[in-house]
């Protein structure tokens, strides 16, 4: 079994990119991320080995993403994903301004989407996990996960026809 240093340099980039997708206000970012290790280390003599030290793993985060988005919602909304952009050679000012147009436009369709349907997406889309792996993370039928994705990427489709007829308005 690892120790719970070596589960957080192998996976504390993946916890805090996962709560950060799943809607954790960046004000609560770093508590959350610390809520998640704080969490395992509490557990880390529960892990049996059945699964995946990443998905036991993210079973934490999930639920301390959920925490925080109850938390956020109590007090007033969401805080949608950060501008940021991760560091990468130097972008020129076109490539930033297309960049932010890109994440506006992720965190606007994600937002869009109840927590169930955003949490498959996010793990099948964006983190690229198969659909059984996720089952197994979020305890759920296959079947359930493949209906909640189809329905997730219907829901970002016709977000997309509507900002697309809406921007057609303008235009003319």
């Amino acid at each position: 079994m690892m120790s719970l240093d070596e589960i957080y340099d192998a996976h504390v980039t993946y916890v805090w990119r996962v709560l950060r997708r799943l809607g954790v206000p960046p004000s609560s970012l770093e508590d959350a991320v610390q809520d998640v290790f704080v969490a395992l280390h509490r557990r880390l003599g529960d892990f049996e080995g059945r699964s995946s030290v990443r998905s036991w793993v993210f079973g934490f985060a999930l639920r301390v993403a959920r925490d925080h988005r109850r938390r956020a919602t109590r007090k007033g909304g969401l805080v949608p994903l950060s501008d940021e952009l991760p560091a990468s050679g130097q972008p020129g000012p076109l490539e930033l301004a297309e960049r932010s147009e890109r994440l506006t436009l992720l965190r606007a369709l994600l937002d869009g989407l109840d927590e169930e349907r955003r949490e498959v997406f996010v793990l099948i889309e964006l983190e690229q996990l198969s659909a059984p792996e996720v089952a197994e993370m979020l305890a759920l039928n296959v079947t359930t996960v493949h209906s909640r994705l189809r329905t997730a990427r219907q829901e970002i489709e016709r977000q997309l026809d509507r900002r697309r007829a809406a921007e057609a308005r303008i235009a003319r």
